[in-house]
């Protein structure tokens, strides 16, 4: 097989619509749902919704802004150290999930207020600037809000670019 055919091998075709609509829920495996409940409550303002009965482990449903956190009692584990004295450190290249915010002095005040360690960062593309703030849930998951939709979503097709673009060397320091 010559090289042409293995990049047609792997080039994407597209098909028929795909019937996905949104995101609709993230879930987290927590050392104490109780814990949880009440910082996504405080700090996000979720709100407790009802799960299906049919669910016979501990957990709790969490709504707001069109989509959900489903949180999950963790099993017992020989860790028994709390779980903010083992939260790594913040990161905003990890994995996390991020919410649109219009307001993001409000946020920083918001978190300060409430003594939660935060890390800020900002995204540069031409005239646009991002700002992030990224901290960590009780259980050390990683929370990430933005005012994101400052930046165009343009599908590579339009820009130009191809997938050999996005493997950009990430230089630290």
């Amino acid at each position: 097989m010559g090289p042409q055919e293995e990049r047609h091998e792997h080039s994407y075709e597209p098909g028929p619509a795909i019937p996905l609509v949104r995101l609709n829920h993230v879930s987290f495996q927590c050392t104490s749902v109780e814990e949880s409940v009440g910082f996504y409550q405080r700090v996000l303002g979720f709100e407790l919704v009802k799960r299906p009965e049919s669910l016979d482990f501990k957990g709790a449903w969490l709504h707001k802004y069109g989509m959900g956190i489903h949180l999950l009692q963790r099993g017992l584990d020989l860790n028994t150290t709390p779980a903010a004295a083992r939260l790594p450190p913040i990161n905003p290249k990890g994995n996390h999930i991020s919410f649109q915010c219009t307001d993001m002095g409000h946020m920083k005040t918001r978190l300060r207020d409430m003594a939660l360690e935060f890390v800020t960062t900002r995204v540069r593309d031409g005239e646009t600037v991002v700002e992030q703030l990224f901290f960590h849930d009780p259980d050390g998951n990683m929370i990430e809000i933005c005012d994101c939709e400052k930046l165009p979503v343009i599908p590579l097709v339009d820009a130009g670019a191809g997938l050999a673009n996005l493997m950009v060397p990430v230089h630290d320091g």
